[in-house]
């Protein structure tokens, strides 16, 4: 299949799994701090994991905007990049690809580490785990990790090992519309590409930042379905960062990655 057509099912599918998994009702409460585990994903690899894992993924530190960072990747070396996308066995692999506003947040917090040091960091949605991993690097005093997918658990906790981190706590439960963790900062990048699902973000994040002064960051593309929902009224632009060549060609166009800042009015209820 050709590179970007594998990319674009792979974006149109991850719309339609995250968007039917949320819609279900069946995302379990968030677990607090002293209750994160990583029993979901598993305190360690296994084997034959680790072994399909590193065969499968390419590990890379180019053609993206954090070149500090390596990351185990699909990428159009690897065998299953040609094949078709349901030959792929443990479902979908959205994690596998580093998707544009989550380049931009990891790049944002990189430069800025004063965002996240010593403050409790969410990474809510997130896949390969560079964005947390950019917070660890960073100094942040507590990191959670969340995706919906258990494979994208263990690949975070490879991506660790690559860069020499110790693995941080990972929880595949359906955080939206959960109970409001004790967090002082919450990315999400990329989440943006279904109404619906737009919609609870919007009134789950609300939600976490009346309970505490909780800070959000938000990285996207601009990609239409983002740019028109009624969130966008309630950001503010932090950066704008232009992506590399082959990050443009691998996202049909794209040429930047934004990092917004959410800041709700204060008519919450009404917006």
């Amino acid at each position: 299949m050709a590179f970007h057509g594998w990319k674009r099912l792979l974006f149109l599918s991850r719309q339609k799994a995250f968007a039917r998994a949320w819609r279900s009702g069946k995302g379990s409460p968030s677990l607090g701090w002293k209750r994160c585990c990583h029993s979901g994903a598993g305190t360690s690899v296994t084997p034959e994991m680790r072994a399909f894992l590193e065969e499968n993924t390419e590990v890379t530190s180019s053609g993206n905007l954090t070149p500090e960072i390596q990351l185990r990747l699909l990428t159009p070396r690897c065998r299953f990049w040609q094949e078709k996308l349901d030959s792929w066995p443990y479902g979908d692999p959205f994690w596998a690809i580093y998707w544009p506003g989550g380049q931009a947040l990891s790049r944002y917090i990189l430069d800025n580490p004063w965002v996240v040091k010593g403050k409790s960091v969410l990474d809510l949605g997130s896949g390969c785990g560079a964005t947390a991993i950019a917070a660890v690097m960073s100094g942040a005093s507590q990191v959670l990790a969340n995706d919906i997918d258990p494979i994208a658990g263990m690949a975070m906790i490879l991506n660790c090992e690559l860069n020499h981190l110790n693995p941080f706590p990972i929880t595949i439960r359906n955080m939206i519309n959960s109970e409001v963790g004790d967090w002082d900062l919450i990315v999400l990048g990329d989440m943006f590409y279904d109404e619906q699902l737009a919609d609870g973000l919007h009134q789950w994040l609300r939600k976490c930042m009346r309970t505490r002064p909780t800070q959000v960051l938000i990285g996207d593309p601009g990609r239409h379905e983002f740019l028109r929902h009624r969130i966008h009224s309630h950001l503010h632009k932090l950066v704008e960062y232009s992506l590399p060549e082959a990050a443009r060609q691998e996202n049909n166009g794209l040429t930047s990655g934004i990092v917004w800042s959410y800041q709700p009015s204060c008519s919450l209820e009404s917006s």
